[in-house]
C-alpha cells in the first residue's frame, strides 16, 4: 500500500491545473490569484493627513507662535488648499492631502477654537511631519503587491481594489459532485427502520467544501445497483470536474464503486493507503480529466480523507503557491498507536496560559463513531506504530 505522503504525491501528479477566469474583484474572495498585482500609484499616493485637527507650518510654532487663524476647512477628497501665511492654519480631516505650505498636524483635542482662531495647548510639542503619512512610505508605484498563487482573503481584496483592479484573473473553481452510496442510507427527517442508517456523510462533505468557499457543489445518492451506478456516474462525469464518493470501495459483495467507475472509463491510480482510518481510499482519473475520489463509507474515514487529500489536492490544481499541508502542533498528552499504519486521530485544540495551542486526542470507537467528532477541530497524523508518542510530540494538524 502507498503511504499517505505517496498517495498525496500521486494525486498531485495526476490532477490537471484548473483553467483561469476573470472575475469582478468583489467576487474573488477565497479564490486563488493567477496573476501578479502591482501598485497603481505610490502608497499613500500623497502626503496624507492621519489625524483630524489643523494643518500648519511647524517653523511658526518653533518661532513662538501659539495662535493661528483658521484660513479654511479641507475635507478628505477635497483639492488641497495652500496656506496664505505662516500665521494661518487650515482645519483638516483625516485622509485629506496635506495642504501646500503645511508640514505638521495638531490634533483637534490639542486646540481650542475661539472666533476662528485656534489656540494650541500649552504643553504641546509640534514637529515637522507629525501625523503625516508620507507619500510612498508604504509602497512605491509599480511594486509587487500580490503574487500569483495567493489565496485571496479580505485584506488582499481590499489591496487589489486599492490598486485599481476592477477584475482579477483567478483559478476557476471546480464543480463538485458529492455522491453517497448504499441502500441502508435514509435522509434526515424521513422515517427510519432499526436496520437503516441516516445519510450523514454527504452533508459533512458538502459543508466542508462550502465552508472553504467552494460554491459549485451538488450531491446525489445512489443505491447499491451496478446498472444505476454506471448510468449516474457516467452522467455526473459529463458535468462535474471532481467527483467525491463515499461508501462502496471496500472488499464486500456490494462494494460496487470501483467496478462501476472502471465501466465508465475511469482509470484507477491507487486503491488503499497504509492508514487508519480510511485504508480503502480509492483515487482515479477519467479520460476527460475528471478527478474521482472514492472515500470509505465510515464517517470518520470520509472526513479524514477529504481533509487530508481532497482539499490539498484541489488547492494544488488551482495553482495555490503554498497549499495547506497541515499545521504543526504538539500533543497535549501521550498517545499510543498500536498499528503499523499511519494514524489519524481526532483532536480538540487547547490553549495554555502562554497562548500556545496543544492537540488533545479524543477517544473514539473506530471509524464509524461519527458522534465522537462533534466538538473536535480536526485530526492529527501520527507515524506508523506500534509506538507511544510523548506529550509535546510535534505532528501535523488537519482541520475539518
Amino acid at each position: 500500500m502507498l503511504t499517505p505522503a505517496e498517495a498525496e504525491q500521486q494525486i498531485a501528479r495526476h490532477l490537471p491545473c484548473l483553467p483561469i477566469e476573470s472575475l469582478p474583484v468583489g467576487q474573488c474572495a477565497g479564490g486563488v490569484l493567477r496573476e501578479n498585482v502591482y501598485t497603481e500609484r505610490d502608497q499613500p499616493p500623497f502626503d496624507r493627513v492621519s489625524m483630524d485637527g489643523i494643518a500648519l507650518c511647524a517653523a511658526s510654532f518653533a518661532g513662538g507662535q501659539r495662535q493661528f487663524r483658521i484660513q479654511a476647512t479641507q475635507a478628505a477628497g477635497d483639492r488641497p488648499l495652500e496656506l496664505v501665511s505662516p500665521r494661518h492654519c487650515i482645519e483638516i480631516m483625516t485622509g485629506a492631502m496635506l495642504p501646500a505650505g503645511c508640514d505638521a498636524i495638531v490634533p483637534v483635542e490639542k486646540i481650542r477654537v475661539t472666533d476662528g482662531v485656534a489656540e494650541l495647548a500649552p504643553d504641546l510639542t509640534v514637529t515637522a511631519g507629525q501625523f503625516v503619512h508620507v507619500r510612498a512610505s508604504d509602497m512605491k508605484q509599480g511594486s509587487l503587491l500580490l503574487r500569483s498563487g495567493a489565496r485571496l482573503e479580505a485584506p488582499d481584496i481590499a489591496a487589489a481594489a486599492g490598486a485599481g483592479m476592477a477584475r482579477l484573473r483567478v483559478s476557476q473553481q471546480p464543480a463538485f459532485m458529492v455522491i453517497s452510496t448504499g441502500n441502508e442510507l435514509i435522509e434526515p427527517g424521513e422515517p427510519v427502520e432499526p436496520w437503516q442508517l441516516r445519510r450523514s456523510n454527504a452533508y459533512g462533505l458538502v459543508a466542508a467544501l462550502r465552508r472553504r468557499g467552494y460554491l459549485r457543489v451538488a450531491d446525489d445518492h445512489l443505491p447499491d445497483d451496478a446498472g444505476i451506478l454506471h448510468a449516474r456516474l457516467k452522467e455526473h462525469l459529463q458535468s462535474y470536474e471532481v467527483l467525491i464518493l463515499t461508501g462502496g470501495v471496500s472488499m464486500g459483495k456490494f462494494d460496487l464503486v470501483p467496478a462501476a467507475l472502471a465501466s465508465c472509463g475511469v482509470k484507477q491510480v491507487f486503491h488503499k493507503v497504509a492508514q487508519r482510518p480510511g485504508k480503502p481510499f480509492w483515487f482515479g482519473m477519467a479520460p476527460t480529466g475528471n478527478a474521482v475520489f472514492a472515500l470509505p463509507g465510515n464517517p470518520v474515514s470520509t472526513l479524514v480523507c477529504l481533509a487530508r487529500y481532497v482539499m490539498p489536492a484541489v488547492s494544488v490544481a488551482m495553482g495555490m503557491r503554498d497549499p495547506p499541508a497541515g499545521e504543526k502542533i504538539a500533543l497535549a498528552a501521550p498517545a499510543t498507536l498500536d498499528t503499523a499504519l499511519t494514524g489519524f486521530l481526532p483532536v480538540t485544540i487547547e490553549t495554555d496560559e502562554w497562548g500556545r495551542p496543544w492537540a488533545r486526542i479524543v477517544s473514539f470507537n473506530g471509524s464509524g463513531d461519527f458522534a465522537a467528532l462533534a466538538g473536535t477541530q480536526g485530526f492529527v497524523e501520527l507515524p506508523p506504530g506500534p509506538n507511544t508518542y510523548p506529550k509535546g510530540f510535534v505532528t501535523r494538524l488537519y482541520r475539518w
